[in-house]
């Protein structure tokens, strides 16, 4: 390889520069934080292992998890000659631990902050290699998990900095398994009529129900899934009257009055026929916009049975974020780093002590004779460590 292409990274790989950088851990150790006194546990998950742990799913849909199949770089492990992956999704490491690694009663609550990779980028100019954080609560499957997860979810993009003109999008996948489950769907089926609704196309939608049963229903959901009143009332007697429509219509409800009240400043819609990830959610859904962005900031939902094929299925509802995303909306702060001379009298470590602990960056001089011109001790230099009457002083350096 020539010489000239050898600092050359790979298409959505990137460095993070130093300032960037800065960035970006100062808002998970924030972030963190956050989680650990709401009593999420950190845990750190191996970048790699085998992929019948890593692509494992709740089996709602039968098999592996095909979308996170499709993002897992592959490789075989050179000691057992078995087939390995580099993770692509932290929430199914996090179930394996929840099923069989800690196994806790009741209610377990635990955090990551990660680099995932992908196969290839999972939308236009996104990067293979997000920084993944997030949060799962296991143990517990009454909306009350969905709703403290939810407020998490805010919580994080508030504390992010992110609180204006966001939108929270709301669906309950279990409306259409039920409905397809009442009109005797294949998998075939289910999976046909779930890429219309994702692609929002009502004359697929019409051409697709005029010769299946219940296909009334249907129409309606595509037509009404944002109006759940509407909805209710305009589905067939045996849809109204199926307990898993009627849990999740009240669910929806429920939840849209709680971000109404607790979260007034966030705009709040529900789309029932919101299906992303079908196979891999098994209930209430939700994801986080901002203007101009049309991938979310946030996304989450409820995904029981996550830990069976590890001997322990439970009710599971959590939500990630990319930290490089969410950098990106932050407005940069401007980091004092203070020039100090070479030395080791005691006054001037003392002032320097007392500069780090103000949480300013100090960086000392290698050698005498650098004293005079502050950014030959450091490029970045804003300001230099001064003694003034044998005091020393923080000094901002002239534009």
């Amino acid at each position: 390889m020539p010489v000239a292409e050898t600092w050359l990274l790979p298409d959505g790989v990137a460095d993070i520069l130093p300032t960037q950088a800065h960035t970006i851990e100062s808002l998970r150790r924030r972030l963190l934080d956050t989680f650990a006194v709401r009593g999420y546990a950190l845990v750190y998950t191996p970048f790699i292992e085998y992929v019948e742990s890593l692509l494992t799913t709740n089996n709602v849909g039968g098999g592996n998890n095909h979308d996170l199949d499709l993002v897992t770089f592959k490789l075989i492990d050179q000691l057992t000659g078995r087939l390995m992956g580099v993770r692509a999704d932290i929430t199914p490491q996090v179930a394996r631990i929840d099923a069989h690694v800690h196994p806790i009663e009741g209610v377990a609550r635990y955090c990551y902050a990660a680099t995932v990779l992908h196969t290839r980028p999972q939308e236009l100019s996104a990067s293979r290699t997000p920084l993944q954080l997030g949060a799962e609560l296991f143990g517990y499957a009454g909306l009350a998990a969905d709703l403290e997860m939810i407020d998490l979810m805010l919580t994080i993009l508030a504390d992010a900095g992110l609180t204006q003109n966001l939108h929270l999008d709301l669906g309950h996948v279990a409306v259409f398994r039920a409905l397809a489950a009442i009109a005797g769907f294949s998998a075939e089926q289910e999976q046909v009529l779930s890429n219309i609704y994702q692609r929002k196309s009502i004359p697929e939608l019409k051409e697709f129900c005029q010769n299946i049963a219940h296909g009334n229903d249907f129409l309606v959901l595509g037509r009404l899934g944002h109006d759940l009143s509407a909805l209710a009332a305009q589905l067939s007697p045996e849809a109204r009257q199926n307990v898993d429509v009627q849990n999740a219509l009240d669910q929806l409800a429920t939840t849209l009055a709680h971000v109404q009240t607790h979260w007034p400043q966030v705009d709040v819609s529900v789309d029932a026929t919101e299906l992303r990830s079908y196979h891999y959610h098994t209930g209430l859904v939700f994801a986080v916009y901002a203007p101009n962005l049309a991938v979310p900031l946030a996304k989450g939902g409820r995904y029981d049975g996550v830990g069976q094929a590890f001997g322990r299925a439970r009710p599971a509802t959590g939500f990630s974020c990319d930290l490089y995303m969410l950098t990106g909306y932050l407005t940069q702060e401007e980091q004092i780093v203070v020039a100090a001379p070479a030395g080791r009298e005691a006054s001037l470590q003392t002032a320097i002590a007392q500069a780090r602990s103000a949480g300013h960056v100090v960086v000392q001089a290698l050698s005498f004779g650098k004293t005079t011109n502050a950014l030959e001790i450091d490029h970045r230099a804003t300001h230099t460590l001064v003694q003034v009457d044998k005091v020393w002083q923080i000094v901002k350096l002239e534009s």
